[in-house]
């Protein structure tokens, strides 16, 4: 039996996200995001069952790569394998834990240009759900997983609303006439409260023209 790359999306709800600004040590604030991650125990969306054995040895893995001081960085929307693409990269998973059968997590958003955008949509109120990427056995006719891992947790947008994806953001701005300088200015946007609104107005002007939808 072959290892497959496995994704499993939740919704904002599904996933009960909360979405946090907490303060570090030296009082700067960070925007997090904190909930499930991944469930145990029962046959999900894709029509497979990761035990709850599984998801503990994989959480487990996650946190000690933290641990040893490695960073576990985390994408928007999820590529078809499980590299990670740096220039998407908008948060890192600061930890990850067990309740009951989940696997949750917390994600701390980064002052990337993808980061900044993820900041804007989900202050002016667009629900993002998480998607974790990893792989595993899958056995055929019963749908369990075994030798299952966790490579990541990515930012993903409403199954419900296609349309909402980050990604759309991304390539809308490509499109806008002065696009490019917007994704500029999303990298130095960091702490700047005027560079910040203007950048939420822009990218509020772009969800409108997408008609993408703030929907639960």
């Amino acid at each position: 039996m072959s290892s497959r790359y496995l994704r499993e999306d939740l919704t904002f709800s599904q996933a009960n996200i909360q979405v946090l600004e907490e303060a570090d040590v030296g009082g700067k604030k960070h925007l997090y995001l904190k909930g499930i991650c991944i469930e145990g125990d029962k046959k999900n969306a894709n029509e497979r069952i990761y035990p709850r054995h599984e998801i503990i040895k994989a959480v487990e893995t996650i946190n000690e790569q933290i641990r040893n001081g490695n960073s576990v960085l985390g994408e928007v929307d999820h590529p078809d394998d499980l590299k990670i693409n740096l220039d998407r990269v908008c948060h890192t998973v600061e930890g990850m834990w067990m309740d009951g059968t989940a696997g949750c997590g917390k994600l701390k958003i980064l002052p990337t240009p993808m980061g900044e955008l993820i900041k804007t949509l989900l202050t002016s109120g667009v629900k993002l759900g998480v998607s974790s990427r990893g792989s595993g056995n899958v056995d055929d006719r019963t749908g369990h997983v075994s030798d299952f891992e966790i490579v990541t947790v990515d930012i993903v947008a409403q199954p419900s609303a296609p349309n909402a994806y980050p990604k759309a953001i991304y390539e809308g701005m490509m499109n806008m006439k002065h696009g490019h300088k917007l994704l500029d200015i999303a990298k130095d946007a960091r702490g700047d409260k005027k560079v910040e609104k203007y950048l939420k107005e822009e990218v509020m002007r772009l969800i409108k023209d997408l008609k993408i939808n703030k929907g639960e």
